[in-house]
């Protein structure tokens, strides 16, 4: 459910803008990736990739890179943040601006 919610709101981007199809096949293929590296990688005993000598930390570490919906938004949302876009309509920012201020307007009471 939250990956299908998610993916409606690409409706109110850009679709034809090269940064955002990088952006979102980019942060999918990674997510996918990521976690199976980290499932090959873990030994019999349950020690991932991620070994230092906090056990609290690889424990952390090696949760959520493992986890491919955590990895898609991480990484979809700092290439969102961090590309630059030509103009704000290619990340649907003009479909949010009524949204943002809820006094007077119907559609968000």
């Amino acid at each position: 459910m939250p990956a299908a919610s998610g993916i409606t709101f690409i409706q109110f981007a850009n679709n034809n803008s090269m940064r955002n199809i990088y952006v979102l096949g980019v942060s999918l293929f990674l997510g996918l990736s990521i976690p199976q590296y980290f499932a090959m990688n873990t030994t019999n005993v349950g020690h991932g990739p991620v070994r230092t000598n906090a056990g609290w930390f690889n424990n952390i570490l090696n949760t959520i890179f493992s986890s491919p919906a955590t990895k898609a938004i991480i990484i979809g949302t700092v290439l969102d943040n961090t590309l630059e876009a030509k103009n704000l309509e290619d990340r649907g920012v003009p479909w949010w601006k009524p949204f943002q201020h809820s006094k007077g307007d119907v559609r968000t009471e």
